[in-house]
């Protein structure tokens, strides 16, 4: 198999870190992208790119906010005019919020949808053309179980996922014709920093008419992380290495892969089951079968 450029959101850290490696291990052209590549994630930028050549593979990491159209575009121009073209993208990058949803400012709002759902329109519409003119390429949307499933206040962070899932969803049908595939990726609840550097709620006064409610997300926050078998604890390896094998896939990909810690069911992948064949039949019923 030749390796193909494959270009990753939000590999500072995460499953984005661990995808933008697997790929690399692989043999694969990986251009891992981040903010703050001289400042605070400088350190990042090293790990990654001493990690790969210790195995003797090559990475690079470039300057991308994917909150800033400007830097998204930047960064996609000098993957191109580098290696002449992109296979697949991995939109990675994301924020949590974890909060009373009511108390979320809708500016508050507007920051987390600009990382998590406009971060990936951004990056799609900068690569497209270059896919579209190639007649190929794979964008891979990971998102959450809490894009399909809704916890009590995650609201704002599931609507965030929940509108990515529509959009790469979308994608999937209006680009099959042009040879390029839209897939999506939904990882349970693994370890993460996501929950612990979650955003505050800005309106205190709502905040403050929630009572003992309001004490709920903290709770959640100080307890993210437990009660994994020490034995056994989740791999977030598994994601990236579900993300790794899209990328490789020479048949048509499946629209949504669900990876969950070994030994748990929240019955995503069950949902997912039962929507398929409505959202088929209703394709069908208007005459779009062959976008399926």
């Amino acid at each position: 198999m030749s390796g193909k450029v494959v270009v990753v959101t939000g590999a500072s850290s995460g499953f984005g870190k661990l995808t933008a490696l697997e790929l690399a291990r692989r043999g694969h052209a990986v251009v891992a992208t981040m903010r703050d590549i001289e400042g605070r994630n400088a350190p990042v930028r090293s790990q990654l790119i001493d990690a790969a050549k210790a195995e003797g593979h090559v990475l690079q990491v470039l300057e991308m906010d994917v909150a800033d159209e400007a830097s998204v575009n930047s960064a996609i121009d000098q993957v191109v005019k580098q290696h002449g073209k992109i296979d697949a993208l991995i939109n990675n990058a994301g924020t949590m919020a974890v909060g009373v949803t009511e108390a979320y400012t809708v500016a508050d709002v507007e920051r987390q949808f600009a990382v998590n759902f406009f971060g990936a329109v951004r990056t799609d519409r900068a690569v497209l053309p270059h896919m579209r003119a190639a007649g190929s390429g794979l964008l891979v949307h990971v998102t959450s179980l809490m894009g399909r499933v809704i916890f009590p206040f995650f609201g704002v962070y599931s609507a965030s996922k929940f509108a990515l899932e529509a959009l790469a969803e979308s994608y999937r049908y209006e680009l099959k014709g042009i040879g390029i595939d839209s897939v999506i990726v939904e990882p349970g609840p693994f370890p993460s920093n996501l929950i612990s550097s979650s955003p505050e709620p800005s309106d205190q006064a709502v905040l403050a008419s929630y009572g003992e409610v309001a004490a709920i997300p903290g709770q959640i926050k100080a307890h993210s992380n437990d009660g994994h078998d020490a034995a056994n604890p989740p791999r977030p390896q598994r994601v990236a290495d579900a993300i790794a094998q899209l990328v490789e896939a020479t048949e048509r990909r499946p629209l949504r892969t669900v990876v969950m810690p070994e030994g748990m069911d929240l019955g995503v992948q069950r949902l997912n089951e039962a929507v398929s064949p409505i959202q088929n039949d209703m394709l069908t019923t208007l005459g779009m079968s062959a976008m399926i």
